[in-house]
């Protein structure tokens, strides 16, 4: 039910009020979306609203545009999505506890508390940041609105502080800024540089993280304009902010801004267009930026303001590739760290510095193996295997969560001797502990982040110099100030160079690049620092480009690729996803999708096929690729066949789920 419903009310109601009507035999949320209606049929009575949230103040038309559009552009209902980004708390709520709610916070901010600490002294900027916060000031003016502003700096270079004077100079306008960040792990550090700089000012965030309670009450202060900065996740993208006059998304090249479950938005393409649409700025930090952002930059689409130095004029980590295959292969020996690797952690170690070790799998080994018969850890419920966890002694699932206890012997033969295969953090955490006696080795992963707390409490720790290795997943990679960090190692980076995903390059260049941009984060220190790169393929383009920093030259040569094949950003893309309880329902899903989208003409479709985890808990999953060179093309043939979709789905009862993901991130 995509559409909108016509009910009566004994008062009128401005657009954007939050209402409660029957639809069936239920009660559910509504929101005025518009006051002419397209009147009934005859013969058909309009049943009459409920109740209406009038004490609230009306969302108002540009946040329902961004609703419109978001919903058309990935192909949900109106409904759906408003309803889905707004707090599930003012559900809950009559009218009368609502206005209470806002008493209250309205009493709060008419209450001063006490005198706000005077703001620390700001630093200096570079040139560099003069330059490009000069630039944000004239493009601010720019007649039609300004452009998009890609802010591509070297990790190091002082973005954050473009953010916090951009911020600043939309605050002294009157406004409201709103900053994005891809990880809830990001949020609390950034937040209190931004309650630094700015005491005085009302400060909220917006995640998954937050209570329900809570995220209501930043929610109404941003919404009744009393927040005058708004830091959050990609759902902050639907911030309700009446004076909102600055957008900022930091690390945009991050697929995390994509969500993957429901309305499948970008909440980066989202951030951009909703500043066009308010002729506001909107700025796009990164350091390795999405070669979608890069392209638009060539194309004068976007303008790109470049941070090249790192404040202090540090050196960015020179980059050292080992090849693996140098070492002499001795039979029984597992190889860590190859021994120039070793010695200079060991160097570290000795003048008090710390290291970073990225190895992005968790667990202790990513299957248990029979060496026997053959048997291997699998999931009986996924086509993946379990990954053996040492600290509790399970074999655990990370697509369903199914967990057991480790066997004693071989489930199929009895055999006792049942190897771990293959290696994760946990597993190198323990080696290095064996190969570095008397350090202290610490571990950041999802895993040992899961206590409440625990993050922040580890991330101290690093900060306080109480760990000299710390080892870690792509967590540890971004976003992070560790000013004691020298050495920054990849253990094991090349399961990305042959993925069958054609943006798996681009995210493994950028993870690396932003893990070595942990390194030498102390000017004085930057000239010493280094990151490694242990491989087996030490020739590989990326790495070339990694050696020398370049990002330019490897976005070019990514791009040249993508154009000859016909992918993003030279053509748009959309995924048909289904799952059912068989392969074979799955199919034929598909397969009359297929037809009915070839009947469209205008758009290439092509075969079903399973995704990389083809079955998760039980559920078979396949998906259909469609193609056109035409973003305004296919989003036509979308609304003409997704319509469509609904009869083919009651044709096919096996099918538990289908989805349609435009701009896939995950191919």
């Amino acid at each position: 039910m995509g559409g909108l419903l016509d009910y009566t009310t004994e008062q009128p109601l401005a657009p954007g009020t939050l209402l409660s009507v029957p639809l069936g035999r239920r009660q559910t949320p509504g929101i005025v979306w518009a006051q002419a209606p397209t009147g009934a049929p005859p013969g058909v009575e309009l049943r009459p609203v409920i109740a209406a949230l009038t004490s609230l103040p009306p969302l108002d038309a540009a946040w329902r545009a961004l609703i419109d559009f978001a919903a058309g552009y990935y192909q949900r209902g109106v409904g759906e999505l408003a309803l889905a980004v707004l707090p599930p708390e003012l559900r809950r709520l009559d009218d009368k506890q609502l206005g209470r709610r806002i008493a209250r916070l309205q009493h709060e901010s008419d209450t001063p508390a006490t005198a706000p600490s005077a703001p620390p002294p700001r630093p200096e900027p570079s040139a560099e940041q003069a330059a490009a916060l000069a630039a944000l000031e004239a493009l601010r003016t720019t007649p039609g609105g300004p452009l998009p502003v890609l802010l591509h700096g070297v990790t190091g270079s002082g973005k954050t502080e473009v953010y916090l004077r951009a911020a600043d100079a939309a605050l002294q306008r009157g406004g409201q800024a709103l900053v994005l960040v891809p990880e809830i792990n990001l949020t609390p550090q950034l937040e209190a540089r931004f309650a630094e700089r700015f005491p005085g000012r009302v400060l909220v965030s917006l995640h998954s993280g937050l209570t329900p309670a809570q995220r209501l009450r930043h929610w109404l202060l941003a919404h009744l304009g009393q927040a005058d900065l708004v830091l959050g996740t990609r759902l902050a993208v639907f911030a309700s902010m009446p004076r909102l006059q600055l957008i900022v998304v930091d690390e945009e090249h991050d697929p995390s801004f994509k969500q993957q479950e429901g309305a499948r938005y970008s909440a980066r393409d989202l951030a951009v267009w909703r500043a066009r649409q308010l002729g506001v700025p909107v700025l796009l930090g990164s350091a390795t930026p999405s070669l979608e952002s890069w392209q638009r930059v060539q194309e004068g689409r976007y303008q790109r303001l470049a941070l090249a130095e790192r404040i202090g004029a540090g050196q960015m980590p020179q980059v050292r590739v080992f090849d693996m295959g140098r070492l002499p292969k001795v039979e029984g020996v597992e190889r860590v760290l190859a021994p120039p690797l070793l010695d200079a952690i060991q160097q570290r170690i000795a003048r008090g510095e710390q290291s970073l070790l990225l190895l992005n799998r968790r667990g202790y080994a990513p299957v248990l193996f029979c060496g026997a018969c053959g048997w291997k850890s699998a999931c009986p419920h996924c086509s993946a295997w379990r990954v053996f966890h040492k600290a509790d002694r399970t074999l655990r699932c990370h697509h369903c969560g199914f967990s057991e206890r480790v066997p004693r012997a071989c489930p199929d033969c009895g055999n006792l001797d049942i190897a771990a295969l293959g290696r994760g953090t946990e597993k190198l955490q323990e080696q290095l502990s064996t190969l570095l006696p008397g350090a202290r080795i610490g571990r950041i992963d999802a895993d040992s982040t899961r206590a409440a707390g625990a993050l922040q409490q580890q991330l101290q720790a690093v900060h306080d110099g109480d760990v000299d290795v710390l080892v870690g997943t792509q967590m540890v990679a971004k976003g992070h100030d560790f000013r004691r960090v020298t050495l920054v190692a990849a253990v094991n980076p090349d399961s990305a160079l042959f993925s069958s995903d054609f943006r798996a390059p681009e995210r493994q260049f950028a993870l690396l690049m932003q893990a070595a941009g942990r390194a030498g984060r102390d000017a004085a220190q930057a000239a010493a620092s280094e990151m490694w790169v242990q491989t087996w393929h030490p020739t590989h383009p990326l790495y070339a480009a990694l050696r020398s920093h370049d990002y330019a030259a490897f976005a070019q040569a990514q791009l040249a690729e993508r154009q000859s094949a016909g992918l993003p950003p030279f053509s748009s893309l959309a995924l048909l996803r289904a799952e059912a309880r068989t392969v074979e329902a799955a199919a034929g899903f598909l397969a009359e999708a297929a037809e009915l989208a070839g009947q469209q003409g205008s758009v290439t479709v092509y075969g079903a096929v399973p995704p990389h985890v083809s079955r998760v808990a039980g559920v078979e999953r396949l998906q259909m690729l469609l193609e056109s060179p035409s973003r305004s093309t296919l989003q036509r043939m979308l609304a003409a066949w997704i319509p469509q979709l609904q009869n083919v789905r009651a044709r096919h009862k096996g099918v538990l789920r289908w989805a349609v993901d435009v701009d896939p991130l995950a191919i």
